[in-house]
């Protein structure tokens, strides 16, 4: 069953979009998908393979750092400390094809979530922000 609609607006204000997301267990479900549709699916290979053997860190550590991008607590700071998305990942080679690879995997996970659709097409254009930003500088731009 889907949640109630939350008019695309209001996200990014406070902590609607984390709570419409779910919370922290929301997110977290959102995650394991994303990274059970990477290591099910050879196209996402490439950026699977980015990851350390044991993805439970990285799992981790993206589902904390969501939850405070959505606006809710920031319990990645509280773990593991300041990050800066796009220079931690400046030793990749991530170029246009992997950061849609990337966007693309997220998306698939988004559309299984019980998620209204105009959170899933606000995520989806949210999510392309940072994934520029890390495109650009892995590329050096």
């Amino acid at each position: 069953m889907k949640q109630a609609v939350t008019h695309q607006a209001e996200y990014g204000h406070g902590d609607t979009t984390y709570q419409a997301a779910g919370g922290q267990v929301g997110i977290r479900k959102l995650v394991d998908c994303f990274f059970d549709f990477m290591a099910n699916d050879a196209k996402y290979s490439v950026i699977y393979d980015w990851h350390p053997q044991d993805k439970e860190v990285s799992r981790d550590k993206l589902a904390l750092f969501l939850c405070g991008w959505m606006g809710g607590p920031r319990p990645f700071v509280e773990k593991y400390g300041q990050i800066r998305i796009p220079q931690a990942h400046r030793h990749l080679t991530i170029t246009a094809v992997e950061r849609d690879l990337w966007l693309d995997c997220m998306s698939r996970a988004l559309n299984v979530q019980d998620y209204p659709p105009d959170l899933v097409k606000y995520l989806q254009q949210q999510l392309y922000i940072p994934a520029e930003r890390v495109r650009k500088v892995c590329m050096g731009e």
